[in-house]
């Protein structure tokens, strides 16, 4: 493993430990060279998912790519990356576990926001206003005024 500041070719690791239940491994290491500390993160290789997109056309299923749109829906919201990686990590187990290695992505849309609704609303807002495309100011107020319901029937 190199080093990310001064990519130097040998580290110590100086703690490990299994996160999750994707069998992920976190390593916290350090430079022998430069003694700085970082982290990594190995996971098991597993078949990838193939995510069928709007259009019909098919590609690889990027959890960098699912992780980065729930880091933007919550962006400078009080949430911990720790809840974000969870989320996804939720997501990603329960993607891996449907029968089929084929996925739409309106599947991966429906479930990104059913758990960030339960983490933030204000964060589903954000997501839920790119993933369906609000037209225009009354169909997101739509979306709010369905929130507001459901949160009166409890």
């Amino acid at each position: 493993m190199r080093c990310p500041y001064c990519s130097y070719a040998k580290t110590n690791v100086i703690d490990s430990r299994d996160v999750g239940e994707l069998e992920i491994t976190r390593r916290r290491r350090e430079c022998r060279k430069c003694k700085k500390r970082f982290t990594t993160y190995e996971r098991v290789e597993i078949i990838d998912l193939v995510v069928i997109k709007k259009d019909g056309r098919r590609e690889k299923f990027g959890r960098s790519k699912l992780l980065a749109g729930v880091q933007k829906a919550c962006e400078k919201r009080p949430i911990s990356q720790e809840k974000i990686e969870n989320l996804v990590e939720e997501i990603e187990r329960e993607l891996r576990n449907m029968e089929t290695l084929e996925v739409e992505s309106s599947k991966i849309g429906e479930l990104v926001m059913k758990k960030l609704k339960r983490l933030d609303k204000v964060a589903y807002i954000r997501f839920a206003s790119v993933y369906r495309s609000f037209a225009d100011i009354e169909s997101f107020e739509n979306e709010l005024r369905t929130m507001k319901r459901k949160l009166k029937r409890r």
